[in-house]
């Protein structure tokens, strides 16, 4: 098929096995916990809070306060003070008010937060001063975000039940929501109709085009219902007749990567039993990955159980450095679904040179199987190899130290221009190599629940030398050459 012939051209030289040291000690204690309002949600947010470039951490606790966790270097981390938040389910970094520090958007059972960054890891309620538009009574499970204009954000609140409903919760999803930047303030839009969204994605889709994806748990919307894209220019959702085929999943997070270096993302789609890789076409449409790439992983790997999987966080990332993107799925049953696994190891999916997936979490040591719920794949250490956050309902947080020896090389790039949008979102990252063409989009959103806000990551393998394409959100481009094993802000020059 088109996309394995693609991916051939990416083979480079065989790395050792990925290994991951547990440093979970050296988180403060912190656990997502609460009752049926937070079987969902549990995200982390992953983002420098006080200018050392260290990745700072933002975990959701459901009925517990959130936290907030400062990297100290050599994985050392310890808590800094928040605004009280309860009923947290998750949260995205963002600059919202362009001042070059990272606000969060806190998603709630209840009132979302918007909180201003003050520098320093201190900050700020800031939902009034900003005039966002509080619902007291949603339960928002989803975000995303994107710039219209040089101005301030368009973001999306995806909500799931409507708790206020009597006859929920089965069939009662609740509307979803773009807030839009007026002169003052912020106007709601609904975005309905609504099936219980737990993750969103605004990013260039299979036509080249910005849409938001919305990735909706038929547990809830049962039916009728389906997984949607919103087209962002004409303000529509796609229809059949788009070449939107329609696919109801209980949908719980999203991934997204181009994984064939023809300039259109792959999209992960986690689910309970069979999880959903889809390939972009150049006609504009998606077809499913065929079951022998070895994505699909409906039930434990480990045979401990013969029941289907229930994936949440998905994150496309290069562990090895060979060039070739890998792929980590969060899994924990939502609490005791007598129809799914129980214990269900988290899967760390190694691609091949030929692009299939193999499965590797037990030896790098991340099978653990408590009930993950979000995770990020981020260098914490700035050694140049990602590591591994993984949030857990009702169970202590993870944390692990990528070791993996005999890495390749890598890339970090963070993006800066002047005006609202500083960090250049819906921008795409091109870096070319005598081995192949990688190239990442600037997004916020997808994941469970939670995302990150810092360099994009590029694995290289045996390559000597990059040269980097930024196409920048009006479409002009910078192009240079950039030496390999650092990371590197390109600034767009005014």
């Amino acid at each position: 098929m088109k996309h394995a012939l693609i991916l051939t051209v990416f083979a480079t030289a065989a790395t050792a096995e990925p290994v991951f040291t547990d440093k979970s000690a050296n988180l403060p204690p912190h656990i997502y916990g609460g009752d049926w309002e937070h079987f969902v949600g549990g995200g982390v947010a992953v983002f420098d809070c006080n200018g050392d470039a260290l990745p700072d951490l933002f975990a959701a606790g459901g009925a517990t306060p959130a936290a907030l966790f400062v990297n100290g270097g050599d994985f050392q981390f310890s808590p800094a003070p928040l605004p009280e938040l309860i009923a947290t389910t998750g949260a995205y970094p963002l600059d919202i008010d362009s001042d070059g520090l990272m606000d969060l958007f806190v998603l709630r059972a209840g009132a979302n937060v918007a909180l201003r960054g003050l520098g320093g890891c201190q900050f700020a309620d800031a939902t009034t001063d900003w005039g966002l538009p509080v619902q007291a009574d949603t339960w928002s499970t989803a975000f995303s975000a994107w710039w219209e204009d040089d101005s301030r954000p368009v973001m999306a609140v995806g909500n799931y039940v409507d708790r206020s409903n009597p006859g929920g919760p089965f069939m009662v999803c609740d509307e979803n929501a773009i807030l839009r930047p007026e002169t003052t303030g912020y106007s709601t839009e609904p975005l309905t109709p609504g099936f219980c969204p737990l993750s969103m994605l605004a990013a260039r889709d299979a036509r080249g085009r910005m849409t938001l994806r919305l990735s909706n748990d038929r547990q809830y919307y049962v039916r009728p219902g389906w997984e949607q894209m919103w087209d962002i220019t004409d303000r529509r959702f796609l229809t059949e007749g788009d070449g939107w085929k329609k696919l109801s999943i209980w949908g719980m997070g999203i991934a997204s990567r181009d994984l064939t270096g023809d300039g259109l993302d792959e999209v992960m789609l986690t689910s309970m039993g069979d999880n959903v890789l889809s390939y972009a076409n150049a006609d504009g449409s998606y077809s499913p990955a065929r079951f022998d790439l070895g994505t699909y992983a409906a039930i434990p790997f480990d045979g401990s159980d013969g029941r289907p999987s229930t994936g949440w966080h998905a994150q496309f990332g290069d562990v090895d450095n060979d060039g070739l993107d890998d792929l980590f799925i969060a899994k924990g049953n939502v609490d005791q679904m007598p129809t799914n696994a129980i214990h269900d190891p988290n899967n760390l999916l190694m691609q091949q040179p030929d692009g299939t997936f193999v499965e590797r979490a037990d030896v790098a040591g991340v099978a653990t199987t408590e009930r993950s719920r979000g995770a990020a794949l981020v260098d914490l250490d700035l050694d140049g190899r990602l590591d591994l956050v993984v949030m857990n309902r009702r169970a202590p947080m993870e944390l692990y130290r990528n070791e993996t020896p005999d890495t390749g090389h890598w890339l970090g790039v963070s993006l800066s221009q002047s005006g609202g949008n500083r960090n250049a979102i819906g921008a795409s990252v091109q870096v070319e190599t005598a081995q192949g063409v990688h190239i990442q989009q600037a997004t916020v959103g997808g994941g469970h629940a939670g995302g990150q806000a810092g360099p994009l990551h590029f694995g290289l393998g045996q390559a000597t030398a990059a040269t980097v394409t930024v196409t920048w959100p009006d479409g002009t481009a910078t192009v240079q050459d950039v030496p390999m094993d650092q990371y590197v802000t390109i600034t767009r020059a005014p």
